[in-house]
């Protein structure tokens, strides 16, 4: 019986074209952002300081290490340490967790303070800060979106690497959910200056 072809090239570049559109997505709110914020310097830097700067800093920690969980998977699968990789995988997964439950407390706070889109005290201060916290959690919002659906996706390749579906001679699902995880990693990166540490 003959092995069922694989194509890992098509699925690599497949995987950077959809990584493309993800940028192109951003790109649109960071040029929003850029806009806005050059049309209100001062209101986005007072809006900006009421942010908060450690858990946006935690976050950022978490989702480095836990590209450096999901990178280190890929190479275990690749040494044919299974077991090893499991872990790894979990990990990256559990950390994932971790920056949402983050930005459940964080998004919780301001919410108790009355500032969300539309609500009655957001829409009593100046115009610029309105378009501040708007960008903040629709960027953010979406952001977290991709948190989640990444770690849904590495959960599931947990799954076929339990079951023995990704294995050190076909692993492609993995490395592309791994670049997917990478992409989350890298928009959080923009996101954390822009909002935590605008100045």
């Amino acid at each position: 019986m003959s092995e069922a072809h694989r194509d890992y090239q098509g699925a690599k570049i497949g995987m950077w074209l959809f990584l493309f559109t993800e940028f192109m997505l951003f790109g649109g709110l960071f040029i929003s952002y850029a806009s806005y914020r050059a049309i209100y310097p001062a209101q986005f830097h007072h809006a900006s300081a009421e942010l908060d700067v450690f858990l946006g800093v935690a976050n950022t920690l978490i989702l480095l290490t836990s590209s450096l969980f999901v990178a280190a998977s890929i190479t275990a699968v690749q040494k044919g340490r299974k077991n090893l990789a499991l872990m790894l995988l979990a990990l990256t997964i559990a950390f994932g967790a971790w920056f949402l439950v983050n930005k459940y407390v964080e998004w919780g706070a301001h919410i108790r303070q009355g500032v969300y889109p539309n609500g009655p005290l957001l829409l009593k201060r100046p115009s610029g800060e309105i378009l501040f916290f708007g960008l903040y959690y629709v960027m953010t919002g979406l952001h977290g979106l991709h948190v989640l659906a990444g770690a849904l996706l590495l959960a599931f390749m947990l799954v076929l690497l339990a079951k023995d579906r990704i294995r050190q001679d076909d692993y492609v699902k993995l490395e592309n959910s791994g670049l997917y995880w990478h992409l989350v990693d890298v928009i959080w990166i923009f996101l954390l200056p822009l909002f935590y540490l605008a100045a």
